[in-house]
């Protein structure tokens, strides 16, 4: 199998693997994403009825947005689906993030969502995650952090020594 067989195999397992615990009701639909080079685009499914409820993409003039394939318009999209959510009257929804990982335009899309009212992220996890992460980028010096009896790289017995070292200890036993 080529490459690009397989790796769109392995999309559509990550894809149902997702879904199958996610299913969207009248009450809280399923916000699916949709994530190509160009563009994003989401949309409020109510899998019960089998219809549409809300949409909103980074394509066409309608749009506003320069270029669609950014964090920034990921972030766009999110805020209007969630007005577009608003106004029928929806809160709440449930994330797919179909075969994409949950990081870059997907967060952008959910985060952005969740702010401007529609919950479908738990935003308190979220900045629990990057608030660790932002504390240890702190020092900018890396030189200052390291201990000053500490042997730089490169230095001590190759690989090969020990090992023959450890072998020949064996033997004599």
């Amino acid at each position: 199998m080529n490459a690009q067989k397989h790796k769109l195999k392995r999309a559509e397992r990550r894809r149902y693997r997702v879904r199958k615990i996610i299913y969207g009701t009248p009450a809280k639909p399923r916000l699916s994403v949709n994530r190509s080079n160009l563009h994003i685009s989401a949309q409020l499914i109510d899998d019960l009825n089998g219809v549409t409820l809300a949409a909103a993409t980074s394509q066409g003039k309608a749009s506003g947005l320069k270029h669609g394939g950014n964090v920034k318009a990921a972030a766009e999209v999110g805020k209007k689906l969630a007005e577009a959510a608003k106004a029928k009257g929806i809160t709440v929804a449930s994330f797919d993030r179909g075969a994409f990982r949950f990081h870059g335009r997907i967060a952008a899309l959910a985060v952005a969502a969740t702010e401007a009212g529609l919950v479908c992220t738990d935003l308190e996890s979220m900045k629990a995650k990057l608030a660790p992460k932002a504390a240890s980028e702190a020092p900018a010096d890396k030189k200052a952090d390291k201990p000053k009896d500490a042997k730089p790289k490169g230095e001590g017995k190759p690989k090969g020594e020990f090992a023959m070292k450890k072998k020949s200890e064996g033997d004599k036993k």
